[in-house]
């Protein structure tokens, strides 16, 4: 069972053991030396209680040197080999095991070199290792494994993802994949210049001493204090070596850099060397960073490479672009990380995922503290949105101000963060275990005006807030930031090194590829759209982190997520569980298995309805998500869009349907009921099969040719400029981003009379979205030209490289007085075929061009029809959900009368008598089950029987809405619990004016006048009362009360059973002028005689109007009760 309290830092006690087992003769002279943070004997145990393995322990010893600092046993392991004790290996993987051969009757040398390592006495080490050899983990071993397969495989496309979380060990596996790859040509590229040290690092510590001949090369700043070699140094030490053995690098570029060359797209004399190489392997790191945008994509098509590998621990995007098959993907998830951490087979050793703490979600709802918000909705153009609650908008701050748009509301939401005990910092004890902390947030302004409240609140006095932001504004801008993020981590490391406690404020930066291992918990402030960046952030927090204080070993066992959107939190984690596994879509059926696997070692804990927190399980995570949407819809009163699914079906229908249908639904606008409104006019609108709107081709040519018809359009100044600017650059050199420019904006100097212009007066558009549409064309226009570009790059290099292998070939076999003359003409005929490019480049640049601007004018007709098409589409779809609820405002009322546990959508009509359902709604009950299971029509225009599918209601909201209104009508069934703050009529719209129920406190004031002309009224026990035309049954109820509870009336009948039941037939009658009235109000009356104890003879379904009209009233209710008689 998930803990719901939170515990991040436990005490240890790092210690290395040895032990033998004397009855395994094959372990004779062996001795196994482990790790571990426990108690020895308990980890041995562990070890040896599958096989039955009897041990004895030789020795257990803190793992800390003389000095006091703290080291595993992979640390002794090497001090042992390099020693010269034999180290073993497992005979089916020959991998290094824990155990070591001292010698039969010497294995108390174990003990002896323990003593002398812990005092770092290296005088008998038998000339160590330059390096330090490693090994592969299962999982990274299995990756380099079927990378290599699909590479051998020659299959297309030449592509690899390792779908691997934060910490999978990418560096190491990578450079084993090298290794066995054979790879000569190596480029790694990556967003975060930062993380070249660690790639560094592990080269010269693993791979260089094992392969002398292979370097690590890179300009890049970040590693300018190494001694990493340059690309020139690189190529001096070929040029200057004798050495016949086939020299090998691993060149590490930054993607800014990449990005940045002229060779590459920008304006950067550099880099030139990566463009003029044929590369074996590129390695994109951190591939879900900066990757699919244009100008990305555009770099790495002049990368000219055999294959590719692809770094990512959140792959979203790639994968749900279906970018790589399940045969080019390996996965390594969080889950997998912890069940290996829980099921290690310690006979393998020490367990490597032992420092791995566990996450932890905490969800908490904070929609209630702007209630009155979400009862409001908000309007944008002519279309109605629920106001759903959204962490960036309570965040807002206004424009221009320091100050958040609902400072109430935050102060009021910080207050209950720091007092309320179920909160994560809300005792001094909570905030110990939450030193160090990353809150996320959605703007540089919301960040500030939280850090100023934070400064202010004595709840963190303690503790001193960063900001790490630079001049971003949202938290897109802040995470591709990669300089301000550089100097963020640099500010955030010395705060955290400086004070005990800290909090890290961030609107995106240093929410990837980072480790700040101090962090224990990340609070999501933000709505985060991104599954990507919400899971990258999230583990912040989970890096592995240990320290000693007063002589004592801590380490972060727990790291924890608070979130304050649920809604959002679950359907993200959902994502996570079964959106990363690359095996394309998941069934219903194997979502929750996944779920509940991942919430074995990713608890969430979220509240009940009692507020109480709890852990969820796989259930909970698919449910809680629609039980807060339908929880919104109650609140609503049900006249919600939430409510409603596949509106643009409706729109297959023919107009005698929708007329006799929707039309006599009344419309509803939040809050106010339109009876105006009758018909709706949904001609002229055409759907596809997926609920999108269709502009047919003819429509598109008509107003093509009427807007461009046969217009001539001059394009020799285009082409002349075109071939000015080509004919400027050097036939062989690349084209400047200067010249790129150029040529596009030549390009647009045509385009835009003709199509942004045209498009413009033909459409009647703004001067802003004409600007759209010229922005737009000019992105094709300069993804095309650089599209040409780069074929022509691609065929310029293909001839540099058969010139130079020409000239190769040459100088090794003629004469040396033959060289210079052949080289000569090599070189003739490369600047030949250089010309040639360039008479072609230019043609094509011109052709593209004017391909391009043909292209472009049917395109922006049809997205302007298109989006004219749909703009008539979404208004005529609000005005069915206007019809819709319409109706849906009625479901109250009906759950009210004849609401059962049993109700769902698919039965409702079942529980409603037909000729109420119709006097209510406006339909029947045939016509409701049209709209909602579809059925056969016939279509009057061409007499053929057609198929609606129906499905107007959203299935899972409107059952999960049902059953939330039956829980808070039977939690305010009590009517005599005074605590209450509201009744059940606070979440029924009324609906014809005889359904207007008095407020509550108007019908206590009623009453209260009773008494105050008469003080002895309720006190008599034969005294009647009668209410005429009952609506809700409050006034009856409030009788009842006042009988019930009056000190004489409890004197003449103590008890409480029979006072109540005497009350109810004897002395109170009603009657309510229908049906559905009646069962509104007897039920509320009745709401605590569920067994039907009391007799409900003195409550009639009677309309008193007429007779009161004809002045019979007496006569009429003589006739409707016996004992008025």
């Amino acid at each position: 069972m998930a803990s719901t309290a939170i515990k991040t830092i436990d005490q240890a006690s790092p210690t290395i053991y040895a032990y033998i087992t004397p009855n395994d003769v094959s372990k004779k002279g062996w001795v196994k030396i482990g790790y571990t943070d426990r108690d020895a004997e308990t980890r041995i145990k562990e070890q040896t209680h599958t096989s039955d393995t009897k041990y004895e322990l030789l020795w257990s010893h803190d793992a800390r040197y003389d000095g006091g600092e703290y080291f595993t046993d992979d640390d002794f392991h090497w001090y042992l080999v390099q020693s010269g004790i034999e180290r073993g290996k497992f005979e089916n993987t020959g991998r290094l095991s824990e155990w070591f051969y001292f010698g039969e009757g010497n294995e108390k040398q174990a003990e002896e070199l323990f003593r002398k390592f812990i005092f770092r006495d290296y005088g008998q080490i038998q000339d160590p290792a330059a390096g330090t050899q490693y090994q592969l983990r299962e999982e990274q071993a299995d990756a380099v494994k079927r990378t290599l397969a699909y590479l051998k495989s020659g299959k297309e496309p030449a592509d690899f993802l390792w779908n691997a979380k934060p910490r999978f060990g990418k560096t190491l596996a990578t450079y084993d994949f090298i290794r066995k790859g054979g790879f000569k040509n190596v480029l790694i590229v990556t967003n975060r210049p930062a993380i070249a040290n660690s790639w560094y690092d592990d080269f010269m510590k693993f791979i260089k001493w094992q392969e002398p001949h292979m370097f690590f090369v890179s300009d890049s700043d970040s590693l300018k204090n190494t001694r990493v070699l340059s690309r020139q140094a690189y190529c001096d030490i070929i040029i200057n070596s004798n050495d016949e053995q086939e020299f090998k690098q691993i060149a590490f570029v930054s993607l800014q850099d990449l990005k940045g060359s002229i060779a590459f797209g920008g304006i950067y004399d550099k880099l030139k060397w990566v463009a003029d190489l044929r590369w074996d392997l590129l390695v994109v790191d951190e591939a879900h960073e900066g990757v699919d945008t244009s100008k990305t994509d555009w770099a790495f098509s002049r990368i000219i490479r055999k294959f590719t590998l692809y770094m990512s621990g959140t792959p979203f995007k790639a994968i749900a672009n279906s970018k790589f098959s399940a045969e080019q993907i390996f996965n390594w998830s969080y889950a997998d990380e912890q069940e290996a951490k829980r099921s290690w087979d310690f006979n393998k050793g020490s367990n490597p995922y032992e420092p791995l703490p566990q996450l932890n979600m905490f969800t908490f709802q904070l929609s209630a503290m702007i209630e009155e918000k979400l009862l409001e909705g908000q309007t944008i153009g002519e279309t109605t949105y629920d106001f759903a609650f959204d962490l960036n908008e309570f965040f807002a701050v206004e424009e221009g101000k320091t100050t958040f748009k609902h400072e109430k509301d935050v102060k009021k939401w910080l207050e209950r963060l720091t007092k309320n005990e179920k909160y994560p910092f809300s005792t001094p004890a909570l905030r110990k275990e939450l030193k160090h902390t990353f809150w996320l947030l959605d703007r540089v302004a919301s960040a500030k005006a939280l850090a100023k409240l934070l400064e202010n609140d004595a709840a963190f006095m303690h503790h001193k807030i960063t900001i790490a932001a630079g001049d971003g504004k949202d938290l897109n801008e802040e995470a591709e930031d990669f300089v301000s993020n550089e100097k963020s981590y640099d500010k955030v490391r010395k705060v955290i090194a400086e004070n005990e406690y800290t909090i890290t404020i961030s609107v995106g930066q240093l929410t990837t590829g980072v480790t700040i291992p101090e962090w224990t918990a990340v609070m999501m402030l933000s709505n985060i759209a991104s599954p990507a960046l919400y899971m990258q952030a999230a583990f912040r927090c989970q890096n592995p982190y240990h320290y000693e204080k007063n002589g004592k070993y801590y380490k972060k066992e727990n790291a924890y997520i608070f979130d304050f959107a649920p809604d959002r939190t679950l359907v993200m984690f959902d994502d996570f569980a079964n959106k990363l596994l690359g095996q394309g879509s998941v069934s219903d059926k194997d979502r929750p298995e996944n779920i509940k696997r991942l919430l074995n070692f990713f608890p969430v804990i979220g509240e009940d309805e009692h507020g109480t927190m709890v852990p969820l399980d796989a259930t909970q995570v698919l449910t809680i998500p629609r039980t807060i949407l339908a929880t919104e819809v109650v609140k609503r009163g049900f006249m919600s869009n939430l409510l409603f699914a596949n509106i643009s079906g409706i729109f297959a229908l023919p107009k005698e349907i929708v007329d006799s249908i929707l039309s006599e639904l009344p419309v509803e606008k939040q809050g106010k009921k339109d009876t105006s409104a009758t018909t709706i006019d949904l001609s002229g609108i055409k759907m596809d099969e997926d609920g999108n709107v269709v502009v047919p081709t003819e429509t598109i040519i008509s107003k093509k040719n009427e807007l461009f018809g046969d217009k001539v359009y001059d394009v020799s100044a285009m082409t002349t400029a075109v071939e000015t600017a080509v004919g400027g650059i050097s036939s062989e050199a690349h084209v400047p981003l200067d010249v790129t420019a150029k040529i596009v904006d030549v390009a647009m100097d045509l385009a835009k009379p003709i199509i942004v212009d045209t498009v413009k007066t033909g459409f009647d558009l703004t001067n802003t979205q004409a600007d759209k549409i010229e922005k737009q064309v000019k992105e094709i226009i300069t993804e095309k030209v650089k599209a040409v570009e780069n074929d022509n790059y691609r065929k310029q290099f293909e001839v540099k490289q058969k010139a130079a292998e020409e000239i190769k070939m040459v100088e090794e076999s003629l004469a040396e007085d033959e060289i210079e003359t052949a080289i000569k003409e090599i070189e003739a005929k490369q600047r030949k075929e250089f010309e040639r490019l360039r008479v072609e480049f230019t043609k094509n640049l011109n052709e593209t061009i004017k391909e391009t601007i043909e292209e472009q004018k049917t395109v922006q007709v049809e997205e302007q029809a298109q989006i004219k098409a749909k703009k008539n589409k979404d208004s005529k779809e609000e005005e069915v959900r206007g019809h819709l609820r319409g109706f849906a405002r009625t479901i109250p009322s009906f759950l009210m009368a004849y609401g059962e546990r049993g109700t769902r959508l698919c039965n409702f009509d079942n529980y409603t008598p037909e000729e109420v359902f119709l006097e209510v709604t406006g339909i029947t009950e045939e016509q409701f089950r049209f709209l909602r299971d579809g059925g056969t029509y016939i279509d009057d225009m061409t007499g053929e029987e057609k198929h609606f599918s129906g499905g107007l209601f959203n299935e899972i909201v409107f059952d999960e809405a049902i059953q939330e209104f039956l829980n808070i009508r039977e939690r305010l069934a009590d009517y005599f619990d005074e605590s209450h703050q509201e009744d059940i009529f606070n979440y029924i719209p009324p609906q014809e004016t005889n359904q207007i129920f008095t407020p509550k406190q108007v019908v206590k004031m009623m009453v209260q006048k009773l008494e105050d002309e008469d003080p002895h009224i309720f006190e008599d026990p034969d005294k009647t009362f009668i209410d005429l035309f009952m609506k809700s049954g409050l006034y009856i109820t409030e009788l009842v009360k006042r009988l019930f509870n009056n000190p004489v009336m409890k004197e003449k009948i103590p008890d409480n059973d029979a006072r109540l039941k005497h009350i109810l037939e004897k002395q109170l009658y009603g009657l309510a002028p229908s049906d559905i009235i009646y069962h509104i109000a007897t039920n509320y009356i009745f709401s605590f005689d569920a067994e039907n104890r009391i007799s409900r003879k003195h409550f009639k379904s009677v309309d008193t109007r007429p007779a009161v009209k004809e002045g019979k009233l007496d006569e009429l209710l003589v006739a409707t009760f016996d004992d008025l008689k």
